[in-house]
């Protein structure tokens, strides 16, 4: 499955404005400045799709993109943790993510973005207990791993996996800057179109 064409499509910042697509929806979570809109782009084959930046926070909105004429649908989640941000913004943006995650019918796949040189954040695990709740699949993604060596990032997985309790097999090793794991991403989400 190759994704030929994506298009921005909408920017959701109220809960109650919740955009309902009819396709397949595949949403994007993390931590901010984890790579989100790096990896959207990278997917996509467009630099420019998802506004990336090097300050954290930048995501503060649910952002719809349409692949392949509707095919399916990326969702970018904004990104948690932050530190800059107020307390009633965090709670806004929490109250975001959350009412998309109970509320999405076409929700197919979350892909939980961890950076593979950090253990997982508190934010992280409560995400991912969250989603175990709700019984909605999800795949973790190890970005950046052109930060580290073969044998690091070895070990890395082994911690990432044993903290989110989730198999190796079900986590995905991405570097955007050094092109990986865009074709197991893209397996990832065949498998849940069929």
């Amino acid at each position: 499955m190759i994704i030929k064409k994506a298009r921005f499509i909408t920017s959701v910042a109220d809960k109650s404005k919740i955009y309902e697509t009819n396709a397949p929806e595949f949403a994007f979570a993390g931590k901010s400045n984890v790579g989100k809109s790096s990896l959207i782009n990278y997917l996509t084959g467009q630099s420019k799709l998802a506004k990336t930046s090097s300050e954290p926070g930048r995501t503060r909105l649910l952002n719809y993109f349409e692949i392949n004429d509707g095919k399916f649908y990326f969702v970018d989640l904004p990104g948690y943790g932050y530190a800059k941000v107020s307390k009633d913004e965090k709670i806004k943006w929490g109250d975001l993510i959350e009412t998309y995650l109970k509320t999405s019918q076409n929700l197919k796949n979350v892909f939980v973005l961890l950076d593979v040189r950090h253990e997982p954040s508190a934010d992280d695990l409560l995400l991912i207990s969250f989603l175990y709740t709700l019984n909605i699949p999800f795949t973790i993604i190890a970005t950046k791993a052109d930060k580290l060596s073969k044998a690091q990032i070895k070990k890395s997985l082994a911690v990432l996996s044993a903290e989110t309790k989730v198999g190796l097999d079900n986590v995905i090793v991405t570097s955007v800057t050094h092109k990986i794991g865009k074709e197991e991403v893209e397996t990832r989400i065949e498998q849940f179109l069929e």
